[in-house]
C-alpha cells in the first residue's frame, strides 16, 4: 500500500484526531462526508484498533509495510512492545528533523531528508526513515540554512522536546536521550495497536 495523498483535513476529520498538531483540521469536529454530524455508529473492537493504528501510521506518514515492519522490530526488543514502537517511531530522521523545527511537518521534513539537506554526525543522510541513534547530532547542510521555508519553520517553533539539544548558533540538534512514554502524544493507545498486531 502507497502512501495516503489524499485530503490531510477529511483524513484528520474521519480519524478524530490533528494529523498536522495544529488542531487547524478539526475546526468542524465532526467526520466528513454529507451525514458527517450525524453519524452515530458503534465501533466494534476491532474497528478500535484499526482506528488506533491509523491514527499512528498516518501521524507518521509511514506506509503500512513500514510500518508493519517497525512493529516488528518493535516487538522483538525488551519491555513493553508499544512503547519500544513509539521510541522507534519518534527515532526515525525525518521525525528529528520536524521535532527540531527544521519543517513545519513531517511530510516537509521528508523533503528535506531526501532532497539531502540533512547531515548526521557530519555525513549526508537522504533516507527519511534512517534511525538516529542516541548522540547523534542532526544539522542542516552549510547551503542549506539560508533556505526561506527552513528560517520559518525554526522561528515559528514553539516546543523543543526535552529529549532533543538545540544549538542555534550551529544550528544543530543532538538526540540525548529515548523519550519517555509521557513526553509523547497522549491521543493515541498503543496497547491497541499491539492487540491488533497479537491477533
Amino acid at each position: 500500500m502507497s502512501r495516503y495523498t489524499g485530503p490531510k483535513f477529511k483524513l484528520s476529520r474521519r480519524l478524530g484526531i490533528s494529523l498536522s498538531g495544529t488542531g487547524k483540521d478539526l475546526k468542524r469536529p465532526f467526520p466528513p462526508g454529507q451525514h458527517g454530524p450525524n453519524q452515530r455508529r458503534k465501533i466494534s473492537g476491532y474497528g478500535v484498533q484499526l482506528q488506533e493504528k491509523q491514527k499512528l501510521r498516518h501521524m507518521y506518514g509511514l506506509n503500512e509495510k513500514q510500518f508493519r515492519n517497525l512493529y516488528d522490530k518493535a516487538a522483538k526488543q525488551k519491555g513493553k512492545a508499544g512503547e519500544n514502537f513509539l521510541a522507534l517511531l519518534e527515532s526515525r530522521l525525518d521525525n528529528l528533523v520536524y521535532r527540531l523545527a527544521f519543517a513545519n511537518s513531517r511530510a516537509g521534513a521528508r523533503q528535506l531528508v531526501a532532497h539531502g539537506h540533512i547531515t548526521v554526525n557530519g555525513k549526508k543522510v537522504d533516507i527519511a526513515s534512517y534511525t538516529v541513534s542516541v548522540g547523534d547530532v542532526i544539522s542542516l547542510r552549510e547551503r542549506s540554512r539560508s533556505l526561506k521555508s527552513v528560517k520559518e519553520a525554526i522561528e515559528a517553533r514553539h516546543h523543543l522536546p526535552n529529549y532533543i539539544e538545540f544549538n542555534e548558533q550551529a544550528v544543530e540538534g543532538k538526540y540525548i536521550r529515548l523519550p519517555d512514554r509521557s513526553e509523547l502524544t497522549q491521543e493515541i493507545d498503543e496497547k491497541q495497536i499491539v492487540e491488533f498486531y497479537s491477533r
